[in-house]
C-alpha cells in the first residue's frame, strides 16, 4: 500500500471512530429523564386536570414518567416512593396526601443521591434537605381571599354572620392554609362566627353528606355562608341545597375553592358568590424543575403558583373558559 492510499485509509479510520464516539455521546444525551410521579389520587375534577397536566408535559418535555397513583393513601405512596427508589430514577416528585409522616422514605431517596419534588402540597419535617424544591399554591392566601371577600360582602351588617365550613382533608397542606388563612382575616371582625367546621375530603358525596347534616343541624336561616375548600364539595352542598328548597347564592352565600369551568358557570348565574382559584395546571413548571434539578441548576426552594380570585364584583364576561 503506496503512502497517500494508506494516509486515505488512516483519515478514513478516523472519521469512522469519531462518528462513532459523536453518536455514543449524542445517544447518551438523549436518554430521557426518567421522573417517579406519586399522584395522591383521583378525588375531584381539579385533581384529574393535574394529572392530566403532569402527564401531558412529561411527554411534551420527552420525560419518561412513571406514575403511580396512591388512591388517598399514604401507604401506597411511601410504597410508590420506594419502588422509584429502586428502580433508580433521576427525580422523585409526589403530591403529598397529608403533611407527615414521610422523613424515613424520603431519607432513603436522600441516601440513593435521587432529588425530591413536592408538588401542590408540602409536608411537615425538621429537615429541609429532604426535598429539593416544592412547588404549590399558597393555600393561606386563598383562606385570606375567601376571607376578605366576605368582609366586603358584609360591610354594612352589625349583627353576627354565621359561617359553615367544608375543610379539606384533615391534615393536608390546603386544609390547614385555606382554614388558617380564612380565619386570621375573620380574626379582626367578631362579627364573623364559624357555627360549623368538618372535613370532606374534597368528595363530592361528603359535601352531600355534610351538607344534609347541616339542615338536620341549623335551620336555613341560622345559615349566612357556605365557605367550601374545594369546588366538588361544594357542588354537592349545592345539589342538597336546591333538593331543600333553597336558592344557593342568595338564601346562603357560597365561596367555593378551585375554579373549574363548572364552579365559574355557577359564578355568572349567581349560585356562587365567589371562587378562588386554585390552578391545577403546574405540570410545565414540574418538568422543568426535574430538568434544571438533574442538570445541576440550583433552584428556589419553593415556588408559588400565581392565582386569582373571581367574584360577584368582578366583570364575570372577561374570565376565559378554563378548560377543565
Amino acid at each position: 500500500m503506496d503512502r497517500p492510499v494508506r494516509l486515505i485509509f488512516a483519515v478514513s479510520c478516523f472519521l469512522c471512530i469519531a462518528a462513532g464516539c459523536r453518536n455514543k455521546n449524542v445517544s447518551e444525551q438523549q436518554d430521557p429523564i426518567v421522573l417517579g410521579y406519586s399522584q395522591l389520587g383521583d378525588e375531584s375534577s381539579w385533581r384529574t386536570q393535574n394529572t392530566f397536566s403532569i402527564k401531558s408535559a412529561a411527554k411534551r418535555s420527552g420525560i419518561k414518567i412513571l406514575f403511580e397513583d396512591a388512591m388517598q393513601n399514604p401507604a401506597n405512596q411511601i410504597k410508590a416512593l420506594r419502588s422509584f427508589i429502586a428502580y433508580k430514577v433521576d427525580v422523585i416528585a409526589f403530591s403529598p396526601l397529608v403533611e407527615t409522616g414521610w422523613d424515613t422514605v424520603l431519607e432513603e431517596a436522600k441516601a440513593a443521591g435521587i432529588p425530591v419534588i413536592l408538588v401542590d402540597r408540602m409536608i411537615e419535617t425538621s429537615d429541609d434537605s429532604l426535598y429539593t424544591a416544592a412547588l404549590c399554591s399558597d393555600f393561606a392566601l386563598e383562606g385570606r381571599r375567601a376571607g376578605e371577600f366576605l368582609v366586603r360582602k358584609f360591610a354594612g351588617r352589625t349583627t353576627p354572620v354565621n359561617i359553615v365550613e367544608l375543610a379539606g382533608t384533615a391534615f393536608s397542606t390546603p386544609a390547614i392554609g385555606r382554614s388558617e388563612g380564612f380565619r386570621e382575616v375573620l380574626s379582626a371582625h367578631p362579627k364573623f362566627v364559624i357555627c360549623f367546621s368538618e372535613d370532606g375530603d374534597f368528595m363530592q358525596s361528603k359535601g352531600r353528606e355534610i351538607m344534609q347534616k347541616v339542615l338536620k343541624l341549623y335551620r336555613s336561616d341560622e345559615i349566612d355562608v357556605l365557605y367550601s375548600h374545594n369546588d366538588d364539595m361544594t357542588f354537592g352542598v349545592i345539589e342538597v341545597m336546591k333538593e331543600a328548597g333553597l336558592a344557593p347564592g342568595k338564601d346562603i352565600v357560597i365561596i367555593s375553592v378551585d375554579a373549574t369551568q363548572r364552579s365559574i358557570d355557577y359564578l355568572r348565574e349567581g349560585t356562587i358568590n365567589c371562587v378562588i382559584e386554585c390552578n391545577p395546571n403546574s405540570g410545565q413548571q414540574v418538568m422543568e424543575l426535574a430538568t434544571r434539578i438533574v442538570s445541576g441548576e440550583n433552584v428556589p426552594k419553593r415556588t408559588y403558583i400565581q392565582e386569582t380570585t373571581f367574584d360577584e364584583f368582578g366583570d364575570l364576561d372577561s374570565i376565559a373558559n378554563r378548560g377543565y
